[in-house]
């Protein structure tokens, strides 16, 4: 990343500031504390997941939903069958947009269609949940920076680790009070995907099934059923293990040791096991580094057995295993202490969201944050497909 790139992010970054307060103030009108009505764009696993922490907050009431798959959008409804009784279906998600009881949005598609929807469902004022990574490319930061200051709306990026008390509580404790000394490493560890290691046969497209709409702005090519069903596995889609897993421990490591400059990044690894036309890697390392510390970072699709995913910070003074189910603080002289989290992250993260909606109060997870968590990864991947280390976005 550049000079001007910060020098642009700084001022996108006020700009939605102000734009934050335009929301707070819409917030504060009358009704604003109605149910907040909201669409969802995407209806599979990650919705799933996410939809789980929505359903639980009586604020809020599932209006719409668009998927391509009709199959899909009958797997969600099954599963929330009372939420969503009244909720209408479309296959185009353009036909929320225009509804004035869709209040929100949240965004849950294949990677790449991320930023286009976003730049529309902001455009029309919808606020919007944007489940990670924020960016496919690089250079689609300057099209969703504009929307999104452009926009009345406000912007969640979904890095739900924002939201966790204990994440909270450890940066308060551990880094900004200074108990590890200087962090030299954190070492970031999360593997073993059977989701994403499936045999998917090459069965015809199915009727209800829209591949025409799965596109957006990748190349087009004749039905596949892996490219819809492992979409995660096709750098035209989505960009593997070092966007799904990377982006959430880059996120967790800038934010405990607030900074988000990594100034160059070196990543190797390869499809060790599956085979196929799959083209992004089911294993990878990365190496990160920043001004004073390094981001170590390995994962793999394989069935390498890893209880604990998590970041472990190493300091002068201690260590800190930090993992979403709590963390333990080892220091250089005394007792471990540890601290076990019960929380349900979704819940928190679409919480904070509801919150910002109708109380006038900050996301968690703002968009210079999850432009921020791009950084590194995008640097990890431009060393990747390039094999050289990387120092500097283009």
């Amino acid at each position: 990343m550049n000079r001007r790139d910060f020098v642009y992010a700084g001022a996108a970054a006020a700009a939605l500031t102000a734009r934050n307060m335009d929301a707070r103030a819409y917030a504060a009108i009358p009704g604003a504390n109605d149910r907040v009505g909201l669409g969802v764009i995407g209806t599979g696993r990650r919705a799933t997941a996410v939809c789980g922490g929505f359903v639980q907050d009586s604020r809020v009431q599932i209006r719409a939903l668009a998927d391509i798959y009709d199959k899909q959008v009958a797997a969600f409804q099954s599963r929330f069958k009372d939420q969503v009784a009244q909720a209408e279906v479309s296959v185009e998600y353009q036909k929320m947009l225009d509804r004035k009881d869709v209040d929100a949005v949240l965004i849950t598609t294949p990677d790449h269609l991320h930023v286009e929807i976003a730049k529309n469902t902001l455009g029309t004022n919808k606020h919007t949940y944007l489940e990670k990574p924020t960016l496919h490319r690089w250079s689609e930061r300057t099209m969703l920076m504009k929307a999104a200051a452009d926009s009345k709306a406000l912007l969640q990026c979904g890095t739900q680790q924002r939201s966790g008390a204990h994440y909270m509580q450890a940066k308060r404790e551990y880094f900004d009070g200074g108990k590890l000394g200087h962090v030299v490493f954190a070492r970031a560890v999360w593997q073993n995907f059977p989701w994403q290691r499936r045999a998917i046969p090459n069965v015809p497209q199915p009727a209800g099934l829209r591949w025409d709409l799965f596109f957006g702005p990748a190349p087009k090519v004749p039905f596949e059923m892996s490219r819809y069903s492992s979409w995660r596995s096709y750098h035209d889609y989505g960009n593997g293990l070092l966007a799904d897993i990377l982006t959430h421990w880059a996120d967790v490591a800038q934010w405990m040791l607030s900074d988000a400059k990594p100034v160059s990044a070196a990543a190797l690894g390869g499809d060790f096991q599956l085979r196929g036309d799959l083209t992004n890697p089911d294993t990878v390392s990365a190496i990160v580094r920043y001004k004073d510390w390094n981001l170590n970072f390995e994962s793999t699709v394989l069935s390498v057995n890893n209880p604990r995913p998590s970041v472990y910070f190493e300091g002068t003074e201690g260590c800190l295993d930090l993992s979403r189910e709590g963390y333990v603080f080892t220091p250089n002289s005394g007792e471990p202490v540890e601290v076990r989290a019960t929380q349900n992250l979704e819940r928190a993260h679409t919480s904070n969201f509801l919150d910002a909606i109708v109380n006038g109060s900050k996301v968690n997870a703002p968009l210079d944050a999850g432009i921020a968590a791009s950084v590194p990864v995008m640097m990890a991947l431009d060393s990747y497909w390039s094999q050289r280390i990387c120092t500097e976005l283009a």
